[in-house]
């Protein structure tokens, strides 16, 4: 997976519909090239499929947790760019303080969450991890 790759995986988890257009015109590929790229992370399986969320599958997910990063030197947009490339990490904050990031994650269950925290362990530039799984959410007011 390259640059690209993780470009079109990025922008394609914000807005599924985005037209192979569109994604070229972003990453400056031809769209015969864009077209090529999803069609093969299709085939080797990074690409699922593309669908919809609803507010209430939002709320039923397997597992869903905090993974607050800590990265090595200059790495952060090396890193931040590996993470916005998986799916499973819904957003991605950058912070001050002990962590660089934090990411939300999602997963079905927790063999594939315990992959996927695998994965990112895995990331070059990526000192060290806390992961806080969330066990009940709700909406407080301001």
């Amino acid at each position: 997976m390259d640059d690209l790759d993780r470009d079109l995986l990025s922008a394609l988890r914000h807005n599924a519909r985005i037209s192979v257009s569109s994604l070229a015109a972003m990453t400056g590929a031809s769209r015969a090239t864009v077209a090529a790229r999803i069609d093969r992370l299709v085939e080797n399986g990074t690409i699922a499929g593309f669908t919809i969320r609803t507010g209430h599958e939002m709320r039923s997910a397997g597992v869903r947790a905090i993974v607050l990063i800590e990265v090595l030197g200059k790495m952060a947009d090396r890193v931040a760019d590996q993470l916005r490339g998986m799916p499973q990490v819904r957003a991605l904050h950058s912070t001050n303080g002990r962590w660089d990031f934090i990411a939300e994650l999602e997963d079905r269950d927790l063999g594939t969450f315990d992959e996927t925290l695998r994965r990112i362990r895995l990331v070059e530039g990526i000192n060290s991890t806390e992961t806080n799984i969330l066990l009940k959410s709700s909406k407080s007011s301001f």
